[in-house]
């Protein structure tokens, strides 16, 4: 690719893959597959300049699901290009319309999530007539009803010149979403890298991968039979009426079943169908509860009951009316008391403090679910003297939550280690911008096979970087592990067929 003079080529020098994909993506609607920390952004970048240079007056929009990957991608492309920084802006919610349309007015390249644009269209202060390039990170969103789909439409709609670079690490491993992606953002090219081609090989880091089981206690064990005798029960009922397909569903398929029975009762208002509606809500309650026994620990579960105690709606008075319930309830309860965890809590710890021996100023993100194991994570790490900070979304759950401001606070910390540990809800894992990590390790498995990608791509991105699975033995934890691994191989397969499909 020739030299551009929009580029600021002190700040960045483009790799060969990247300009070969630029290449392709200045002249049609090109889907960019490439591994974690590869420098998709750059990509965009240079796609970018090229538009600017040879477009006079063409606007660009890059979309991305969060507003810090939103406020990352500004201060990168800001860094990278030779244009005045008051052309490029990034869009909150925090602007005021009036202000964000005179923004649209004067600008050149926009930075926001796809509500906002969405919503500034809808409004009439934002017409895309003048956008030659809609960039979408993590593009493997760009289904169903999820904001992107209906910007991309307006887009192509409303620009004299559409084109398109949709961006993502994980295409996902179904065919139908990958061609549900491929259809929304009208791809006419897909450019694919994987860790094995010639171009991309130099570029990445060897990534270890270990997984460290531990065992169920027997008191977890007895909460355990208690619940799943009750949620059998929800089952073989719904199953019976050919609501589940089978007596071992994904939580997918219950949230469907109870859909469907909420969408019939409101049509009939049938007490059979409310009865079995019932049903539904408890097996979810249940399924719900016993992932957090077996992934998490007795402090989550405990809560879990409480919450559910303080909800009087019908199904959640009759499920504690039952006994085998009512026990498990009060075996948590006891449990708590007493200051029982889950052992991979003190697994957990054991990793920690052996990494931090063996190297004082070592980077580690410990990744979790929920953001009272977090909370709970950080304390334990604490009490055995090893510095952590929680990473949490902005939303305020039950009054605590991260504004943009601390989140980039705490990571400025840990670029510059202050503190070992990281302990991240699912934040982490998409797209920001985290300092260079020697471990990450998985609190719980995750069925999905994007996010199990997202969250090991945090390390080995410019040295050798190691994965650390936690695993609870014949539980979730580890059926959650081998579907993602399952999900991912299949993933691999779509990914070499497409290559082969679109090579040349």
């Amino acid at each position: 690719m020739r030299q551009l003079s929009f580029i600021n080529y002190e700040n960045f020098q483009p790799r060969l893959y990247q300009e070969m994909i630029a290449l392709t993506a200045i002249k049609r609607n090109t889907l960019c597959i490439i591994p974690t920390g590869l420098g998709k952004t750059y990509i965009a970048i240079l796609v970018s300049a090229w538009i600017l240079e040879n477009k006079p007056g063409s606007k660009i929009l890059m979309l991305a699901p969060t507003r810090p990957l939103v406020n990352q991608h500004f201060e990168t492309f800001v860094n990278s290009m030779n244009l005045d920084k008051s052309l490029f802006v990034a869009l909150t919610g925090k602007i005021k319309p009036q202000d964000r349309k005179s923004f649209y007015e004067k600008c050149r390249v926009f930075f926001a999530t796809p509500q906002i644009i969405n919503n500034d269209i809808e409004s009439g202060i934002l017409d895309l007539s003048k956008f030659y390039l809609l960039i979408v990170d993590e593009c493997h969103r760009s289904v169903k009803k999820y904001a992107y789909t209906e910007v991309a439409e307006k887009y192509f709609s409303q620009s004299l010149h559409p084109l398109v670079l949709g961006l993502t690490a994980s295409p996902g491993g179904m065919k139908d979403k990958i061609d549900e992606v491929k259809k929304t953002l009208r791809i006419e090219s897909i450019e694919l890298r994987t860790e094995k081609d010639f171009d991309v090989k130099p570029y990445v880091k060897k990534v270890y991968a270990e997984k460290i089981y531990v065992e169920l206690p027997e008191d977890f064990k007895l909460i355990r039979s208690l619940l799943d005798s009750y949620y059998k029960e929800c089952l073989s009922a719904l199953a019976e009426k050919n609501l589940l397909s089978s007596l071992n569903p994904l939580k997918k398929e219950l949230l469907e079943a109870q859909k469907k029975l909420a969408e019939l009762y409101q049509e009939t208002k049938d007490r059979n169908i409310a009865k079995y509606l019932m049903i539904a809500s408890q097996a979810i309650k249940i399924e719900h509860a016993l992932a957090l026994l077996e992934t998490q620990g007795i402090y989550p579960l405990h809560k879990y009951f409480l919450e559910l105690k303080r909800n009087k709606i019908p199904s959640t008075i009759r499920l504690f009316k039952d006994r085998r319930i009512v026990d498990a309830v009060n075996k948590t309860s006891e449990l708590y008391i007493k200051g029982y965890e889950h052992p991979k809590m003190s697994k957990l710890i054991e990793i920690v403090k052996k990494e931090i021996e063996e190297k004082k100023n070592v980077k580690i993100i410990v990744f979790a679910n929920y953001r009272d194991t977090v909370n709970l994570i950080k304390l334990y790490l604490e009490k055995n003297g090893i510095e952590a900070r929680e990473f949490i979304g902005q939303a305020k759950k039950y009054g605590k939550g991260l504004s943009q401001k601390e989140q980039i606070k705490i990571l400025n910390e840990f670029s510059y280690d202050v503190f070992n540990v990281l302990v991240s809800t699912s934040i982490g894992e998409e797209g920001i911008s985290i300092p260079d990590v020697d471990i990450v390790i998985f609190y719980e498995s995750v069925p999905s096979e994007i996010r199990s990608i997202q969250r090991r791509g945090r390390t080995g991105r410019t040295s050798t970087g190691k994965v650390v699975f936690l695993i609870t033995k014949n539980t979730r934890d580890e059926a959650y592990y081998w579907s993602a691994l399952h999900k991912e191989k299949r993933m691999k397969n779509i990914i070499s067929e497409l290559k082969l499909r679109y090579k040349g």
